[in-house]
């Protein structure tokens, strides 16, 4: 069982994490590693929906995510439907080599 101190302690880190949750959803997550579990995990589902190389996901009119945390939001569910197992780290890894490579948003 945790101390209070622990406890405490525990607390104020995650809330000195809140500040750049907001600027950022997925803080200074590795891109590269995202696009990596990004090929593993979602091109051929995309591809499957889509056809070609299954970016038109990303480009097509209509298309309804407009800020950084929609993408980080996709990114979780498609998670979860596809069993990828990625952990949140890896979820906002992916978000970020979405954002790079596609939606360019700055939130």
């Amino acid at each position: 069982m945790k101390t209070v101190s622990a406890l405490i302690a525990t607390a104020i880190i995650s809330l000195n994490s809140l500040p750049t949750l907001a600027a950022e959803p997925w803080g200074n997550a590795d891109p590269k590693a995202g696009k990596q579990n990004h090929d593993k995990a979602c091109v051929a589902c995309h591809v499957r929906l889509y056809g070609g190389d299954g970016s038109k996901m990303y480009t097509r009119d209509g298309r309804l995510l407009s800020t950084q945390l929609d993408v980080l939001q996709r990114v979780a569910t498609c998670n979860s439907q596809v069993k990828a197992g990625w952990f949140p780290d890896e979820e906002a890894e992916v978000a970020a080599y979405l954002n790079q490579q596609y939606y360019h948003f700055k939130d």
